[in-house]
């Protein structure tokens, strides 16, 4: 049996805290399953935006709502040793109660050419990830843990039976944009996540590489999360309903630009995007902020991102694009105008054609 459809939205960390907990609260209010925290790490600065930190908004997102699952989308190995990721998800599942606590990892590219990391010896981010999961997992598990691998090292006492912690399990997702990071995640992890400028062919690309990872431990892959990140907004009418999109499209074309190359070419390929095409948003992103990098996003392009965009309706054919792709998990990049009344329009006009 596959899992049942979650949609949630990718909060960009990069906005005032007071903010955040405002959109959690009507995320909450109006429905959504998950939010997820977003870190960027030096890109936003470059371009006069604040990153802020995922674990610790987290908790005060928790503290803030009554339902919406937290989630952490995602946290670099390379930032924090696991057992302080151990420590710190400790605090916030504390906080939000049973089932309502998911940690993603990834390698964060930005953050590794930012941090020097490789400079001195080979960054390894599979094995960073592979042995983050194993070790969080352990230290929340309660158990002794004396971890010796290529990247971590990790020794923890086990927790006397009458510790006054948590019980239940916290997920761990892996994401990844290319084969190996998300066969991995097939392999481990309780859920994939994808990057932005995801498209439903990406979807496919994805869903199959997770299977295959599934099928080398021996895991039924329609046990396996697959959480999407897709720009997204809406209103009533289509044009202004597309405009959000266009934004968060352009700041990410022009990341896949600046920060991933490489990486980025299976996500374009999958979009038929031409990186000749977006370099001009790039450039309008350097030299003009992110609405001259809107600008520059053509209705052509826009479409080619697959957008969940514009009015009621044209959100709800996009999302049923992604599941029958194999989406399990739909994480909006909401943005634009207003976004408490645009939550509110999805949950009073999207997400019940999701609820039956």
């Amino acid at each position: 049996m596959s899992l049942p459809l979650r949609i949630g939205v990718m909060q960009l960390t990069m906005e005032p805290v007071d903010e955040i907990v405002a959109h959690a609260r009507a995320l909450d209010r109006c429905g959504f399953d998950t939010m997820w925290l977003a870190e960027a790490y030096p890109w936003w600065r470059k371009h006069g935006m604040e990153a802020r930190s995922s674990t610790a908004l987290s908790a005060l997102v928790g503290a803030a709502t009554n339902r919406l699952t937290v989630g952490w989308g995602i946290i670099s190995p390379y930032t924090r040793h696991p057992i302080q990721v151990a420590m710190e998800a400790r605090v916030t599942q504390e906080v939000v109660g049973p089932g309502r606590l998911v940690i993603g990892f990834g390698a964060s590219k930005i953050f590794m050419r930012e941090a020097g990391l490789g400079a001195e010896r080979p960054a390894r981010p599979l094995t960073a990830i592979r042995e983050s999961v194993e070790i969080v997992r352990g230290v929340l598990g309660g158990g002794e843990l004396d971890f010796r691998g290529r990247e971590f090292t990790a020794s923890v006492p086990a927790l006397r039976p009458d510790a006054a912690v948590p019980s239940d399990r916290v997920p761990v997702y892996v994401a990844g944009t290319g084969p190996r990071l998300q066969e991995m995640a097939g392999e481990l992890a309780d859920g994939l996540l994808t990057p932005s400028i995801t498209t439903p062919s990406f979807v496919r690309y994805a869903r199959e590489n997770l299977a295959r990872g599934a099928a080398r431990a021996g895991r039924d892959p329609a046990k396996i999360d697959l959480g999407c990140t897709v720009v997204a907004s809406i209103a009533e009418d289509r044009a202004t309903g597309r405009e959000g999109a266009r934004e968060i499209a352009g700041m990410y074309l022009a990341n896949k630009v600046e920060n991933i190359k490489g990486s980025a070419d299976i996500l374009l390929e999958s979009a038929g995007l031409e990186r000749d095409e977006i370099v001009p948003i790039a450039e309008a992103m350097t030299s003009g902020g992110r609405l001259a990098a809107a600008a520059a996003v053509t209705d052509s392009i826009l479409d080619k991102t697959v957008p969940i965009a514009g009015t009621a309706a044209d959100c709800i054919d996009a999302i049923e694009a992604y599941r029958d792709a194999g989406c399990t998990h739909v994480m909006l990049e909401l943005w634009g105008e207003d976004r408490v009344e645009q939550v509110e329009l999805f949950g009073s006009k999207v997400l019940p054609a999701f609820r039956r």
